[in-house]
Protein backbone atom coordinates (compact mmCIF):
# COMPACT_ATOMS: atom_id res chain seq x y z
CA UNK A 1 0.00 0.00 0.00
CA UNK A 2 1.08 3.29 -0.78
CA UNK A 3 -0.17 7.20 0.59
CA UNK A 4 -2.25 7.18 -2.50
CA UNK A 5 -3.80 3.86 -1.35
CA UNK A 6 -3.93 5.52 1.97
CA UNK A 7 -6.00 8.07 0.79
CA UNK A 8 -7.99 6.22 -0.85
CA UNK A 9 -9.11 3.64 2.01
CA UNK A 10 -8.51 5.58 5.36
CA UNK A 11 -11.86 7.31 6.07
CA UNK A 12 -11.25 8.11 10.01
CA UNK A 13 -11.85 11.85 11.33
CA UNK A 14 -9.09 13.03 12.62
CA UNK A 15 -10.80 13.20 15.83
CA UNK A 16 -10.65 9.48 15.52
CA UNK A 17 -7.63 8.52 14.52
CA UNK A 18 -4.65 11.25 15.24
CA UNK A 19 -2.46 13.19 12.32
CA UNK A 20 0.37 10.81 11.66
CA UNK A 21 3.59 10.32 9.04
CA UNK A 22 1.62 9.95 6.33
CA UNK A 23 -1.01 12.49 6.49
CA UNK A 24 1.92 15.28 6.31
CA UNK A 25 3.60 13.34 3.59
CA UNK A 26 0.44 13.86 1.43
CA UNK A 27 0.32 17.35 2.35
CA UNK A 28 3.69 18.09 1.72
CA UNK A 29 3.15 16.92 -1.84
CA UNK A 30 0.17 18.80 -1.75
CA UNK A 31 2.64 21.88 -1.34
CA UNK A 32 3.94 21.75 -4.58
CA UNK A 33 0.17 22.51 -6.02
CA UNK A 34 0.25 26.36 -6.79
CA UNK A 35 -2.63 27.63 -4.71
CA UNK A 36 -1.43 30.77 -4.55
CA UNK A 37 -4.00 32.33 -6.52
CA UNK A 38 -7.14 30.33 -5.09
CA UNK A 39 -6.26 30.75 -1.46
CA UNK A 40 -3.51 33.64 -1.05
CA UNK A 41 -2.38 35.26 1.90
CA UNK A 42 -4.52 37.94 3.61
CA UNK A 43 -1.99 40.41 4.04
CA UNK A 44 1.71 40.80 2.95
CA UNK A 45 3.34 38.75 5.65
CA UNK A 46 6.19 40.91 5.97
CA UNK A 47 3.93 43.25 7.59
CA UNK A 48 3.53 43.75 11.34
CA UNK A 49 0.48 43.51 12.54
CA UNK A 50 -2.02 46.28 12.68
CA UNK A 51 -5.18 47.80 13.22
CA UNK A 52 -5.83 49.25 9.53
CA UNK A 53 -4.45 45.34 8.79
CA UNK A 54 -7.20 43.73 11.15
CA UNK A 55 -10.39 45.91 9.59
CA UNK A 56 -8.90 44.98 6.22
CA UNK A 57 -8.78 41.83 6.88
CA UNK A 58 -12.44 42.18 8.11
CA UNK A 59 -13.87 44.28 4.78
CA UNK A 60 -12.02 41.68 2.19
CA UNK A 61 -11.84 38.32 4.09
CA UNK A 62 -10.07 35.35 2.36
CA UNK A 63 -12.02 32.63 2.16
CA UNK A 64 -10.43 29.39 3.56
CA UNK A 65 -10.76 26.31 0.46
CA UNK A 66 -11.55 22.95 0.37
CA UNK A 67 -9.22 19.99 -1.30
CA UNK A 68 -12.20 20.10 -3.90
CA UNK A 69 -11.45 24.19 -4.78
CA UNK A 70 -8.41 23.13 -6.55
CA UNK A 71 -10.39 21.14 -9.28
CA UNK A 72 -11.68 24.29 -10.68
CA UNK A 73 -11.48 24.41 -14.44
CA UNK A 74 -10.23 28.08 -15.68
CA UNK A 75 -7.07 27.66 -12.84
CA UNK A 76 -6.45 23.89 -13.36
CA UNK A 77 -3.76 23.73 -15.45
CA UNK A 78 -2.03 26.53 -14.15
CA UNK A 79 -1.51 24.50 -10.70
CA UNK A 80 1.53 22.49 -12.09
CA UNK A 81 3.21 24.82 -13.68
CA UNK A 82 6.79 23.95 -13.70
CA UNK A 83 5.75 20.42 -11.96
CA UNK A 84 6.05 16.74 -13.57
CA UNK A 85 2.17 17.13 -13.08
CA UNK A 86 1.59 13.25 -13.00
CA UNK A 87 2.22 12.50 -9.55
CA UNK A 88 1.54 16.16 -7.86
CA UNK A 89 -1.91 15.94 -9.59
CA UNK A 90 -2.78 12.28 -8.30
CA UNK A 91 -2.37 12.88 -5.08
CA UNK A 92 -4.14 16.13 -4.92
CA UNK A 93 -7.19 14.44 -6.79
CA UNK A 94 -6.73 11.88 -3.99
CA UNK A 95 -7.13 14.34 -1.21
CA UNK A 96 -10.01 15.97 -2.64
CA UNK A 97 -11.60 12.48 -2.67
CA UNK A 98 -10.63 11.46 1.07
CA UNK A 99 -13.38 11.58 3.70
CA UNK A 100 -9.99 12.24 6.30
CA UNK A 101 -9.61 15.13 4.88
CA UNK A 102 -13.08 16.05 3.64
CA UNK A 103 -13.42 19.16 6.48
CA UNK A 104 -9.32 20.32 6.19
CA UNK A 105 -8.93 23.75 4.45
CA UNK A 106 -5.93 25.54 3.17
CA UNK A 107 -5.30 29.02 3.37
CA UNK A 108 -2.35 31.47 3.58
CA UNK A 109 -0.75 30.22 0.27
CA UNK A 110 2.34 32.21 -0.24
CA UNK A 111 5.24 31.93 -3.01
CA UNK A 112 8.62 33.94 -3.64
CA UNK A 113 10.43 33.37 -6.76
CA UNK A 114 13.63 35.30 -7.24
CA UNK A 115 16.07 34.48 -9.93
CA UNK A 116 18.07 37.20 -9.13
CA UNK A 117 18.40 36.27 -5.46
CA UNK A 118 18.36 32.69 -6.55
CA UNK A 119 15.47 32.14 -3.99
CA UNK A 120 12.62 29.97 -4.57
CA UNK A 121 9.85 29.62 -1.67
CA UNK A 122 6.42 28.90 -1.19
CA UNK A 123 4.19 27.89 2.47
CA UNK A 124 0.65 27.05 2.91
CA UNK A 125 -1.22 26.29 5.62
CA UNK A 126 -3.63 23.47 6.38
CA UNK A 127 -6.73 23.95 9.02
CA UNK A 128 -8.71 21.51 10.38
CA UNK A 129 -11.74 23.03 12.72
CA UNK A 130 -10.33 24.83 15.77
CA UNK A 131 -8.40 21.55 16.54
CA UNK A 132 -4.41 21.85 14.83
CA UNK A 133 -3.00 23.38 11.80
CA UNK A 134 -0.24 21.94 9.66
CA UNK A 135 2.12 24.68 8.04
CA UNK A 136 4.26 22.91 4.95
CA UNK A 137 6.84 24.16 2.96
CA UNK A 138 7.19 23.70 -0.81
CA UNK A 139 10.20 21.32 -1.51
CA UNK A 140 12.00 22.45 -4.76
CA UNK A 141 10.36 22.65 -8.79
CA UNK A 142 12.32 21.85 -11.35
CA UNK A 143 13.69 25.44 -12.16
CA UNK A 144 16.99 26.31 -12.52
CA UNK A 145 16.55 28.71 -9.60
CA UNK A 146 14.79 26.42 -7.68
CA UNK A 147 17.87 23.97 -7.95
CA UNK A 148 20.71 26.65 -7.44
CA UNK A 149 18.92 27.65 -3.82
CA UNK A 150 19.67 23.84 -2.74
CA UNK A 151 23.35 23.87 -3.96
CA UNK A 152 23.68 27.14 -2.22
CA UNK A 153 23.07 25.16 1.13
CA UNK A 154 26.21 24.04 0.69
CA UNK A 155 28.12 27.07 1.18
CA UNK A 156 25.80 29.61 2.27
CA UNK A 157 23.94 29.79 5.66
CA UNK A 158 20.44 30.68 5.52
CA UNK A 159 19.68 30.87 2.43
CA UNK A 160 16.89 33.72 1.68
CA UNK A 161 14.21 30.75 1.68
CA UNK A 162 15.04 29.87 5.07
CA UNK A 163 14.50 33.11 6.21
CA UNK A 164 11.37 33.32 4.34
CA UNK A 165 9.97 30.36 6.06
CA UNK A 166 10.61 31.26 9.63
CA UNK A 167 9.01 35.04 8.48
CA UNK A 168 5.90 32.61 7.39
CA UNK A 169 5.62 30.69 10.36
CA UNK A 170 5.67 33.68 12.83
CA UNK A 171 3.07 35.20 10.34
CA UNK A 172 0.88 32.40 10.06
CA UNK A 173 0.90 31.39 13.48
CA UNK A 174 -1.28 33.82 15.72
CA UNK A 175 -4.67 33.57 13.59
CA UNK A 176 -4.24 29.71 13.64
CA UNK A 177 -5.41 26.62 16.16
CA UNK A 178 -2.67 26.30 19.34
CA UNK A 179 -1.83 22.43 17.77
CA UNK A 180 0.84 23.50 15.36
CA UNK A 181 2.33 20.46 12.76
CA UNK A 182 5.15 21.68 10.52
CA UNK A 183 6.61 20.30 7.75
CA UNK A 184 7.80 19.55 4.02
CA UNK A 185 9.22 17.12 1.91
CA UNK A 186 12.95 17.55 0.28
CA UNK A 187 13.63 21.39 0.56
CA UNK A 188 10.31 21.93 2.05
CA UNK A 189 11.64 19.56 5.17
CA UNK A 190 14.86 21.39 5.55
CA UNK A 191 12.50 24.94 5.72
CA UNK A 192 10.59 23.20 8.41
CA UNK A 193 13.27 21.81 10.60
CA UNK A 194 14.97 25.65 10.03
CA UNK A 195 11.56 27.53 10.34
CA UNK A 196 10.85 25.42 13.64
CA UNK A 197 14.09 25.79 15.11
CA UNK A 198 14.24 29.73 14.60
CA UNK A 199 10.64 30.58 15.48
CA UNK A 200 10.25 32.51 18.88
CA UNK A 201 9.62 30.17 21.66
CA UNK A 202 5.82 31.52 21.89
CA UNK A 203 5.05 30.11 18.69
CA UNK A 204 8.01 27.06 19.15
CA UNK A 205 6.09 25.59 22.22
CA UNK A 206 3.20 25.06 20.31
CA UNK A 207 4.67 22.71 18.01
CA UNK A 208 3.47 19.13 18.62
CA UNK A 209 5.77 18.06 16.34
CA UNK A 210 8.14 18.63 12.74
CA UNK A 211 8.00 16.64 9.86
CA UNK A 212 10.87 16.05 7.09
CA UNK A 213 10.34 13.79 4.69
CA UNK A 214 13.83 13.24 3.05
CA UNK A 215 14.95 16.79 3.51
CA UNK A 216 18.76 18.15 3.18
CA UNK A 217 20.74 18.64 6.26
CA UNK A 218 22.75 22.15 7.14
CA UNK A 219 26.25 22.98 6.22
CA UNK A 220 28.67 22.10 9.07
CA UNK A 221 28.07 24.78 11.64
CA UNK A 222 24.89 26.62 10.66
CA UNK A 223 23.12 24.62 13.36
CA UNK A 224 23.85 25.51 17.03
CA UNK A 225 23.01 21.60 18.59
CA UNK A 226 21.92 23.29 22.25
CA UNK A 227 19.20 25.38 20.10
CA UNK A 228 18.72 22.22 18.15
CA UNK A 229 17.90 20.07 21.11
CA UNK A 230 14.53 22.51 22.18
CA UNK A 231 13.23 21.15 19.51
CA UNK A 232 15.27 17.68 18.66
CA UNK A 233 12.49 15.59 19.75
CA UNK A 234 9.75 16.74 18.15
CA UNK A 235 11.51 16.46 14.84
CA UNK A 236 10.12 13.20 12.95
CA UNK A 237 12.85 12.74 9.86
CA UNK A 238 11.88 10.01 7.10
CA UNK A 239 14.86 8.65 4.46
CA UNK A 240 14.08 5.99 2.08
CA UNK A 241 16.30 2.90 2.41
CA UNK A 242 18.42 4.25 -0.42
CA UNK A 243 18.33 7.85 0.45
CA UNK A 244 20.42 10.57 -1.42
CA UNK A 245 18.91 14.06 -0.56
CA UNK A 246 17.95 13.32 3.18
CA UNK A 247 21.68 12.40 3.86
CA UNK A 248 23.51 15.65 2.08
CA UNK A 249 25.55 17.58 4.71
CA UNK A 250 25.08 17.40 8.20
CA UNK A 251 21.84 15.86 10.28
CA UNK A 252 21.97 18.07 13.07
CA UNK A 253 21.93 17.04 16.63
CA UNK A 254 22.28 13.38 16.10
CA UNK A 255 18.67 13.44 15.43
CA UNK A 256 17.76 9.17 14.47
CA UNK A 257 16.49 8.90 11.22
CA UNK A 258 13.20 6.84 10.33
CA UNK A 259 13.91 4.45 7.20
CA UNK A 260 10.86 3.90 5.12
CA UNK A 261 10.69 0.86 2.61
CA UNK A 262 10.09 2.33 -0.57
CA UNK A 263 8.67 0.31 -3.78
CA UNK A 264 11.06 1.81 -6.44
CA UNK A 265 15.15 1.61 -6.18
CA UNK A 266 17.34 4.85 -6.62
CA UNK A 267 16.74 8.41 -6.90
CA UNK A 268 13.36 7.68 -7.55
CA UNK A 269 12.81 6.67 -3.37
CA UNK A 270 13.19 10.22 -2.94
CA UNK A 271 9.57 10.77 -3.96
CA UNK A 272 7.36 9.90 -0.79
CA UNK A 273 4.55 8.14 -3.39
CA UNK A 274 6.82 5.29 -3.48
CA UNK A 275 6.69 4.95 -0.04
CA UNK A 276 5.50 1.77 1.77
CA UNK A 277 2.47 2.19 4.15
CA UNK A 278 1.02 -0.06 6.58
CA UNK A 279 -2.34 1.39 8.32
CA UNK A 280 -1.60 4.64 9.93
CA UNK A 281 2.04 4.71 9.47
CA UNK A 282 4.93 4.06 6.66
CA UNK A 283 6.41 0.64 6.92
CA UNK A 284 10.06 1.30 8.12
CA UNK A 285 13.32 -0.73 7.88
CA UNK A 286 15.89 -1.56 10.28
CA UNK A 287 18.52 0.58 8.68
CA UNK A 288 19.95 2.40 5.58
CA UNK A 289 21.12 0.70 2.44
CA UNK A 290 24.91 0.45 1.71
CA UNK A 291 24.43 2.46 -1.03
CA UNK A 292 22.89 5.57 0.98
CA UNK A 293 25.97 5.09 3.39
CA UNK A 294 28.22 4.78 0.63
CA UNK A 295 27.18 8.12 -0.96
CA UNK A 296 26.78 10.05 1.97
CA UNK A 297 30.70 9.29 3.22
CA UNK A 298 31.61 9.82 -0.65
CA UNK A 299 29.55 13.64 -0.89
CA UNK A 300 30.74 14.22 2.78
CA UNK A 301 34.42 13.88 2.19
CA UNK A 302 33.97 15.58 -1.27
CA UNK A 303 32.75 18.80 0.40
CA UNK A 304 35.49 18.61 2.84
CA UNK A 305 37.83 18.92 0.97
CA UNK A 306 36.61 22.72 -0.21
CA UNK A 307 36.50 25.96 1.52
CA UNK A 308 33.04 27.75 1.71
CA UNK A 309 34.19 30.22 -1.49
CA UNK A 310 35.59 26.98 -3.66
CA UNK A 311 32.44 25.33 -2.77
CA UNK A 312 30.59 28.64 -4.22
CA UNK A 313 32.93 28.88 -7.12
CA UNK A 314 32.13 24.89 -8.06
CA UNK A 315 28.47 25.64 -7.74
CA UNK A 316 28.51 28.73 -9.57
CA UNK A 317 30.48 27.09 -12.55
CA UNK A 318 28.03 23.91 -12.37
CA UNK A 319 24.85 26.32 -12.95
CA UNK A 320 26.44 28.25 -15.98
CA UNK A 321 26.96 24.80 -17.59
CA UNK A 322 23.73 23.48 -17.04
CA UNK A 323 21.87 26.33 -18.19
CA UNK A 324 24.61 26.52 -21.28
CA UNK A 325 23.01 23.08 -21.74
CA UNK A 326 20.11 22.12 -24.00
CA UNK A 327 18.54 21.05 -20.48
CA UNK A 328 14.85 21.89 -20.33
CA UNK A 329 15.43 22.20 -16.16
CA UNK A 330 18.30 21.57 -13.74
CA UNK A 331 16.73 18.12 -13.10
CA UNK A 332 17.31 16.89 -16.37
CA UNK A 333 21.13 16.86 -15.28
CA UNK A 334 21.52 16.50 -11.54
CA UNK A 335 18.99 13.78 -10.72
CA UNK A 336 21.17 11.13 -12.97
CA UNK A 337 23.05 9.84 -10.09
CA UNK A 338 26.56 8.85 -11.28
CA UNK A 339 25.44 10.31 -15.33
CA UNK A 340 25.51 13.18 -13.81
CA UNK A 341 28.97 13.35 -13.49
CA UNK A 342 29.11 12.47 -16.91
CA UNK A 343 26.68 15.00 -18.02
CA UNK A 344 27.99 17.74 -16.10
CA UNK A 345 31.72 17.63 -17.95
CA UNK A 346 29.83 17.41 -20.86
CA UNK A 347 27.67 20.72 -20.21
CA UNK A 348 31.16 22.10 -18.99
CA UNK A 349 32.56 22.54 -22.37
CA UNK A 350 30.16 25.37 -23.23
CA UNK A 351 31.82 27.14 -20.45
CA UNK A 352 35.04 29.45 -20.58
CA UNK A 353 38.25 28.07 -19.61
CA UNK A 354 38.24 29.23 -16.16
CA UNK A 355 34.88 27.83 -14.91
CA UNK A 356 35.72 24.59 -17.32
CA UNK A 357 38.27 24.08 -14.83
CA UNK A 358 37.03 24.34 -11.55
CA UNK A 359 34.52 22.39 -12.40
CA UNK A 360 36.19 19.95 -13.90
CA UNK A 361 38.78 19.27 -11.51
CA UNK A 362 35.92 19.11 -8.90
CA UNK A 363 34.62 16.69 -10.45
CA UNK A 364 37.73 15.04 -11.16
CA UNK A 365 37.80 14.57 -7.38
CA UNK A 366 34.45 13.20 -7.17
CA UNK A 367 35.40 10.62 -9.71
CA UNK A 368 38.32 9.37 -7.80
CA UNK A 369 36.43 9.18 -4.23
CA UNK A 370 33.72 7.19 -6.43
CA UNK A 371 36.31 5.19 -7.83
CA UNK A 372 38.15 4.43 -4.44
CA UNK A 373 34.95 3.54 -2.83
CA UNK A 374 33.98 1.09 -5.50
CA UNK A 375 37.53 -0.73 -5.27
CA UNK A 376 37.51 -0.72 -1.62
CA UNK A 377 33.92 -2.75 -1.88
CA UNK A 378 35.31 -5.01 -4.12
CA UNK A 379 38.41 -5.46 -2.71
CA UNK A 380 35.70 -6.45 0.71
CA UNK A 381 34.12 -8.60 -1.62
CA UNK A 382 36.96 -10.55 -2.66
CA UNK A 383 38.81 -11.22 0.28
CA UNK A 384 38.63 -14.89 2.05
CA UNK A 385 35.90 -14.92 4.17
CA UNK A 386 36.79 -16.70 7.53
CA UNK A 387 34.92 -20.14 8.36
CA UNK A 388 32.68 -20.16 11.69
CA UNK A 389 33.79 -22.87 13.53
CA UNK A 390 31.49 -25.75 13.67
Amino acid sequence: MNILDYLATEFAAFDEKPFNPVDSAALSQFCMVRMEDIAPMKRAWSEPPSLRAAVADRLHPVRPVRFTDALRAELYDSLFTGLVPGPVKNNMLALAASPRFRNMTVQDCASVFDEAAQTQFAAMTFVYGREFAYVGFRGTDRSFTGWRENFNMTYQAPVPAQDLAVRYLEAVAPRLPRHLFVGGHSKGGNLAEYAALHATPKVQERIERIYDHDGPGFRAGAVDDRAFSVIRDRVHKTVPQECVVGMLLETPGELPLHVVRSADHGMMQHSVLNWEVKGTNFVYADQLADSALSTHAIMEQWLAGFSPEKTRQVVEAAFKAIEASSALDAADILMGGVKSITLLVEAAKALDQANRDILVNALGTLTNLIAHDAARGVAGWLAPKTKNAS
